[in-house]
C-alpha cells in the first residue's frame, strides 16, 4: 500500500515534464487563438498600405475582409491539417520526440510574421498562420497525449487539464500584450506576432532532458528497459512493477492489432462508442462558438455597447476569468452554457432597444466563458486518452483532433448569422450535454484497461488477456440482455 502512495504522487520530474511540454505547446495554442484579435485595425491598416504600394489604388472593402478571414481561418485549417499528421509522427518519433519536431512549425512562422513588415507582405503572415496552426494542430493532440501516458491513474484527469490551462494562459497573455499601450498598436503587433516562437525555443532547450512515455517504448517499441527506466524516473521510486505489468497486460491483449489506422479504427467493433464519443465531445467543444468569442472578441464587445476604449480591458477581463476557472476546473464535467448562449443571442438582439442590455450581454459572455471552463474545454482530450489503448490510440487523437479543428475552421470562417449563430451554439451546446450524460461513464481513476473493459460491454465485446486467444470476442446476447441493451 506504501509503494502505490510513492509511486502515485506528483515528482519533480514529471511536474517539469508537465510544464515544459505544455508551456512550449499548449501555450502557442492559446495565443495564436487570440493574438490577432486587439491589433486587427492596424493589421488590416498594413494590408491596405500594402496594397496602395503595389497597385496604386486603394483595397476594395470585400477584398480587405477575405484577406482579413483568411488571416483569421488560416490558423484553424493548419490546425486540421496538423490532426492528420499527428498518428505517422507519433508512431515513428514517440510522443516526446513529435513535440520536439514540432517546434519547426512554431519558430519558423514566428520569424515569417516578425519580418512582415519590413518584407512589406501580407501574404506572409497568412501562411505563417497557416503553419503556425499545424503547430497548434499537432500539439494539441500530442500533449495531452503525452501527459495522459506519463502519469499515473489518479494523478491523469489534474494532469489532463495542464495544456487547456495553459491555452488559456497563452489567450490571456495575447490579450494583455494586446493593450495599445503595450504592443496592440501599430509599432508593436509585428513583435506580438513573433513572440510565438520563444515557447517553442524554450521546449526544444529542455525537453530533451526528460524521458520518453514509457507505454510508448514498451508496447510500440518493445523496449522494457528504457521503460522501466523512464518509469522510475517519473516515479521518483525503483518499484514499479504493477505499471509494467498493467502494461504488459495492455500490450498482450491487443497484439494482435498492431498499429490501428484510422480506416481500422473505424472499422473496430471494439471501438465503435468510444469513436463516436470523441467525435461527439470535440465537435461540442468547438461548435458551442467559444472560440468566436476569442476570435471576434473587440468587434462582440464593441456590438454589445462596450466603448472603444474599454473594450481592451473587458477583453483581458474574461480572458482571466477562464483561466481561473480553468485552474479550479476538477472531474469530468459535461458542457454546460446552453441556456446562457441563448441569453447571450437575445442580449445582442435587444441591445439596441433595451438600454441596460449590454451589461447583461458581458455577464452573460463571462458566465459562458465560465461554463466552457469547467468542463467541455478541457475535458475532450482526457477522455479521447483515457477511452482508447496504446495502439489505437494515435488514430483516435487523429479523428479527434480533425473533428476538432474542422469544427474551429467553421466558427472562425463564418459568423455571418449574427446574434442567431448563438441560437445554433446553444442548440449544440444541449445535443452534446444529453450524449455525454447518456453514454459516456466516469474515467476517474481507472487503467486504460478498465476504461477498455466499460465500454466492452456497450461494444458487445469482450476483453480477453489470455495467451493465445484473440483480444476480443463478440458477446453472444440473449433477446433478454439485448432489451436490456441501451438505445445507444
Amino acid at each position: 500500500k506504501q509503494v502505490i502512495l510513492i509511486s502515485d504522487k506528483l515528482t519533480v520530474v514529471l511536474v517539469l515534464a508537465t510544464l515544459i511540454a505544455a508551456f512550449g505547446s499548449s501555450f502557442q495554442y492559446g495565443y495564436n487563438v487570440s493574438v490577432v484579435n486587439s491589433p486587427s485595425q492596424f493589421m488590416q491598416q498594413f494590408y491596405n498600405t500594402t496594397y496602395m504600394e503595389r497597385y496604386h489604388s486603394p483595397m476594395e472593402e470585400n477584398v480587405l475582409t477575405l484577406l482579413w478571414s483568411l488571416s483569421v481561418s488560416m490558423f484553424p485549417l493548419g490546425g486540421f491539417f496538423g490532426s492528420l499528421m499527428v498518428a505517422p509522427l507519433v508512431n515513428k518519433f514517440g510522443r516526446k520526440g513529435t513535440l520536439l519536431f514540432n517546434n519547426i512549425f512554431s519558430i519558423v512562422p514566428a520569424i515569417m510574421m516578425g519580418v512582415s513588415e519590413i518584407a512589406k507582405s501580407y501574404e506572409i503572415i497568412i501562411v505563417a498562420r497557416f503553419i503556425v496552426g499545424i503547430c497548434a494542430g499537432l500539439s494539441s493532440n500530442v500533449v495531452p497525449m503525452y501527459l495522459g501516458e506519463i502519469a499515473p491513474k489518479n494523478l491523469r484527469g489534474a494532469l489532463g487539464i495542464v495544456p487547456q490551462l495553459f491555452i488559456t494562459v497563452g489567450i490571456l497573455c495575447a490579450q494583455v500584450l494586446g493593450i495599445r499601450n503595450i504592443l496592440g498598436n501599430s509599432t508593436g503587433w509585428t513583435l506580438m506576432l513573433g513572440l510565438t516562437g520563444i515557447p517553442a525555443a524554450i521546449q526544444l532547450l529542455l525537453l530533451p532532458f526528460f524521458p520518453e512515455s514509457p507505454r510508448y517504448m514498451l508496447i510500440q517499441n518493445g523496449d522494457e528497459k528504457k521503460a522501466t527506466k523512464a518509469l522510475q524516473r517519473l516515479r521518483g521510486w525503483d518499484d514499479v512493477d504493477s505499471e509494467l505489468l498493467e502494461m504488459r497486460q495492455e500490450d498482450q491483449s491487443e497484439k494482435v492489432e498492431g498499429h490501428l489506422s484510422v480506416f481500422s479504427l473505424l472499422s473496430q467493433r471494439s471501438l465503435r462508442w468510444q469513436l463516436i464519443s470523441i467525435v461527439v465531445m470535440n465537435m461540442g467543444q468547438q461548435l458551442s462558438g467559444v472560440n468566436a468569442i476569442y476570435y471576434y472578441a473587440d468587434s462582440i464587445y464593441g456590438s454589445a455597447g462596450v466603448r472603444e476604449s474599454d473594450i481592451q480591458y473587458v477583453t483581458v477581463g474574461t480572458g482571466a476569468v477562464n483561466v481561473f476557472m480553468t485552474i479550479t476546473a476538477v472531474g469530468t464535467q459535461p458542457p454546460c452554457g446552453a441556456v446562457n448562449v441563448l441569453l447571450r443571442a437575445a442580449c445582442l438582439c435587444l441591445q439596441e432597444t433595451v438600454t441596460w442590455m449590454p451589461y447583461v450581454s458581458i455577464a452573460s459572455v463571462i458566465v459562458y466563458v465560465i461554463g466552457h471552463a469547467i468542463g467541455p474545454s478541457p475535458i475532450p482530450y482526457v477522455v479521447a486518452t483515457e477511452m482508447f489503448r496504446q495502439t489505437a490510440r494515435p488514430a483516435a487523437f487523429m479523428v479527434a483532433g480533425s473533428v476538432h479543428w474542422l469544427s474551429n475552421f467553421i466558427v472562425g470562417s463564418d459568423f455571418s448569422l449574427g446574434p442567431y449563430s448563438f441560437i445554433i451554439f446553444a442548440v449544440i451546446c444541449l445535443v452534446t450535454l444529453i450524449y455525454i450524460w447518456l453514454v459516456v461513464p466516469e474515467t476517474k481513476k481507472k487503467t486504460f484497461l478498465e476504461v477498455f473493459q466499460m465500454f466492452a460491454k456497450r461494444n458487445k465485446v469482450e476483453l480477453n488477456l489470455g495467451d493465445g486467444d484473440l483480444p476480443l470476442k463478440e458477446l453472444k446476447e440473449s433477446p433478454q440482455d439485448a432489451q436490456k441493451a441501451t438505445p445507444f
